[in-house]
């Protein structure tokens, strides 16, 4: 009985040993006692859960809806980085007032969830995200325990002749725009919602990448809830290297615009994602596409950038005249007779192109669309399907054609066929330097 006793045991520890759990190995009646008496659990130690907290963050009111994207990106992986020191989650920031949204619809465009322009599930697959409205919902108020207003240090970036890298707190540079109200809650603009308000405020001064915030975050400070305001002071942690691009790959628009560019796509371009060579897998973890592998819709794709920008940027921005003779030139290299024109030029300006370029097409939302997607949407909508094209050529310093660079990268196009720009009037080849590369990192 001794021997079979011992038999069991040695089992036991064989079985312990392999599946990570300590060692009882002994040949006595009191380990099988004191392993298996019910309600202990010997040695092992369960830790309790550790309390969820939210990060926030807001971007100056100047910012256009691409730079704010690449803020996500940064915050982001910020969030990444604080998943090893707790339960943190990005409460997404709700969209709205964007200085180019100037559509008759403008002044509904406050409170717009990120589920409205971009797939949640697939954010999720990157970071833990959740919209404001769940965040009220979680927390059971809108109020966020604390406010830091980043900004930039008044002796400069470089006080000791050299870059560092540095966030601390104090006085603010300028006047604040949240101030307390009665009961001492800070109040401002909070993406539409007046009843939110943050119980603490304070200034930070920082030049620093996003994940040096990582040590304020979690020794300097034990709220709960901490908005980083003026987000796009911090930089990209590694810029174009592989969470860089995990952020950005995550960033995938909504399933309904996606719905909306591909039928519109299929009827008026003769493009689809089998003929094209786009077809996408739903876990963009698992989808890398080899360059080069995907063709694209016979069709080519410009983004003119006019407005604000085109008097801005003379020394980049060719005239009506000027864009449409090199969408010419480029249709008849590339043997191609649709061109899709995505661009923030007035009726009057498309029609003057329209008069020399022939085969051109444009998304014109209808007043439906306008109302259910947005002016946010249907910019989504139009680089989407700039994204899709054979070849595409944008607009020299714009976001909007930077983020359908990064699109078809995703993709698959080749570098030739996606990183070309416009080139101003009477500017040589030489002076025309045309965008640098970016390879997706895995």
């Amino acid at each position: 009985m001794a021997a079979g006793r011992c038999w069991k045991v040695v089992c036991l520890a064989l079985f312990l040993i392999f599946f990570g759990l300590p060692s009882l190995i002994g040949c006595n009646d009191e380990i099988d006692q004191q392993f298996f008496q019910p309600g202990i659990q010997g040695m092992l130690k369960v830790a309790a859960a550790k309390p969820r907290r939210y990060l926030l963050y807001d971007v100056n009111p100047g910012e256009g809806f691409n730079l704010r994207r690449d803020v996500y990106m940064r915050i982001a992986n910020l969030v990444k980085k604080l998943q090893d020191h707790g339960s943190w989650v990005l409460v997404l920031p709700p969209w709205g007032r964007l200085y180019h949204w100037k559509s008759s619809m403008e002044k509904q465009q406050t409170k717009i969830p990120w589920s409205a322009f971009f797939d949640l599930e697939s954010l999720n697959r990157h970071i833990p995200v959740i919209e404001f409205e769940d965040y009220i919902k979680e927390t059971g108020v809108a109020e966020m325990d604390e406010m830091w207003y980043l900004q930039s240090y008044k002796d400069g970036f470089f006080q000791t002749g050299k870059w560092e890298e540095k966030v601390d707190e104090r006085d603010c540079n300028d006047p604040p725009v949240y101030h307390p109200d009665q009961s001492g809650h800070y109040r401002g603009w909070f993406w539409g919602y007046d009843e939110a308000y943050v119980l603490k405020f304070k200034c930070v001064s920082a030049q620093a990448n996003a994940g040096l915030m990582v040590k304020p975050l979690t020794e300097n400070t034990t709220a709960r809830s901490i908005v980083i305001n003026r987000a796009e002071v911090l930089i990209h942690d590694a810029y174009g290297q592989t969470d860089y691009w995990a952020a950005r790959r995550s960033m995938r628009f909504s399933k309904e615009l996606r719905f909306v560019g591909n039928e519109f796509r299929r009827k008026y371009l003769n493009s689809t994602d089998k003929d094209d060579k786009t077809i996408m897998w739903e876990d963009w973890r698992t989808f890398k596409p080899a360059v080069g592998s995907a063709k694209g819709g016979p069709y080519l794709a410009v983004h003119l950038r006019r407005g604000d920008f085109a008097r801005s940027h003379t020394k980049n921005v060719p005239s009506l005249q000027g864009a449409a003779k090199q969408i010419n030139l480029i249709m008849q290299e590339q043997k191609l007779e649709k061109v899709y024109l995505a661009t923030d030029a007035n009726d009057q300006e498309v029609k003057e192109i329209q008069k020399t370029v022939k085969g051109l097409v444009r998304f014109k939302p209808t007043k439906e669309q306008l109302n259910k997607y947005k002016d946010g949407g249907i910019a989504i909508i139009d680089q989407w399907i700039c994204a899709h094209a054979r070849y595409f050529i944008g607009t020299a310093l714009s976001t909007f054609s930077f983020r359908i660079h990064e699109e078809r990268t995703i993709l698959g196009f080749e570098p030739k066929t996606t990183y070309n720009r416009l080139c101003a009037d009477n500017q040589s080849e030489k002076e025309c330097e045309q965008p640098s590369p970016w390879p997706v990192v895995y």
